[in-house]
Formats: C-alpha cells, structure tokens, sequence
C-alpha cells in the first residue's frame, strides 16, 4: 500500500514538474525564495496594525515567530528523525526524468517546511483580518499554493511532501489564530 502510493506521489511529481518551462523558470526561483514574500508580510503587519492597533501587532508579531519556529521544526522532525525520505533531486533514477530548477538540494524532503510556513500565515492571517477583508483569506490561500507548487516545479519536494506541510501548516495557523485571539482578549481588554 505505502509503496503503491509513493510510486504515484513520485508519477504525479513528474508529472507536474515537466510542465515547466524554461522561460517560466526564474519566475518560480524568485517565487520561492522567502524574501520574496517579504512585501506581502509588510502589506499584512500594516493592515494588522491599521485595525488592530500597537499592542494586538505586537502579540500578533510574536505569534507568527512562534509559528513559523513551530512548523519549521516541525518539519525538520519530519526530515531528519521520522522519515529521512530523500528529495526527488536525490533519487538517481528521477534525475533523467525530472526538470530540476532548483538552486540546490537538501537531503530530505518529507515534508515541506515552504509549504508548511506559508499555508500557516495564509490561515492565521487570514483569519485574523477575514472580518475586515473577506477576499484576502482566499488571496492568502491562493499564494499559500503557489509557493508550494514552487517547489515541485524546482524539483525538491513531491506532492504528498506539499499536502502533508500545507496539512500541518493549516492546523498550526488555526491554533496559533486562536493563540493569538485568546492572547489579544486577555492582555489587550
């Protein structure tokens, strides 16, 4: 069964990656570099602020750090200690089959810390101000999914890599949404 199901993961993979191009590839480099989502995260601490005010930035400020910490090492669990499942840029037999992008190759790959990080700002901001901006948890979501199929694109993480971080990345936003709530309720009012 679990063989069965990495053998699609990997043809699914191959898949999507070969759909790339070379004219789309600087475009998916940039894309996946954290810096480039630096202006978003400025764009989203500002309406943070214009809504909520100094205090509630600040609690909001220390909730992403601890989410961001959270799924990072999270994943780093997942690589490392539980599965050490090699990224598809190191299985020998995919490197004829594949487009690879990337910069470089980690050695492991299950699951995706991009993945996770971005799907938990996506939910937890998105949450955060879907009163006051109703399209943007979608917009979020939106960029939350590019992000991840950068990474298939690049070559350096399967799909089953990026459901499974978007999964925890989702789960860690919601509970760190609700962090955030409880934290702003008891310190702020």
């Amino acid at each position: 069964m679990i063989e069965s199901l990495l053998h699609y993961d990997q043809q699914f993979f191959l898949y999507l990656n070969n759909l790339g191009t070379p004219s789309w590839d600087e475009f998916w480099r940039i894309v996946t570099q954290k810096w480039s989502s630096l202006p978003l995260y400025v764009l989203l601490l500002y309406l943070v602020f214009k809504k909520f005010g100094v205090n509630a930035t600040i609690i909001v400020m220390i909730c992403a750090a601890l989410m961001i910490t959270a799924t990072d090492q999270l994943a780093n669990l997942f690589k490392y200690i539980l599965f050490k499942r090699p990224r598809p840029c190191r299985v020998e037999e995919l490197k004829p089959l594949m487009r690879f992008v990337a910069d470089g190759c980690g050695r492991y790959g299950y699951f995706s810390a991009h993945a996770a990080s971005s799907m938990a700002a996506a939910v937890f901001l998105g949450l955060s101000l879907k009163p006051y901006y109703r399209v943007l948890p979608f917009l979020l979501l939106l960029w939350a999914c590019v992000i991840a199929y950068s990474r298939i694109y690049l070559g350096v993480h399967y799909p089953f890599d990026i459901i499974t971080g978007m999964f925890f990345g989702a789960w860690i936003g919601l509970a760190i949404f609700k962090l955030s709530s409880w934290a702003q309720r008891r310190i702020i009012s």
